[in-house]
């Protein structure tokens, strides 16, 4: 398997595991983090999500 190959074939499988988030679940994450209960990292690391993604919107 060549290495561009096998870049595509990762790609694919990520695209497939994804998580999809409702609308609901995004708005309660982030009200979460608004309300500064826990740092955004802790919040973030609980959700499975990158901390970038916070930061990005």
């Amino acid at each position: 398997m060549s290495h561009s190959s096998s870049e595509k074939l990762v790609k694919a499988i990520h695209r497939k595991t994804r998580r999809k988030y409702s609308a609901e679940e995004k708005i309660r994450i982030v009200l979460e983090g608004l309300r500064g209960e826990d740092s955004v990292a802790e919040l973030y690391r609980r959700e499975g999500l990158n901390q970038n993604i916070y930061y990005r919107g």
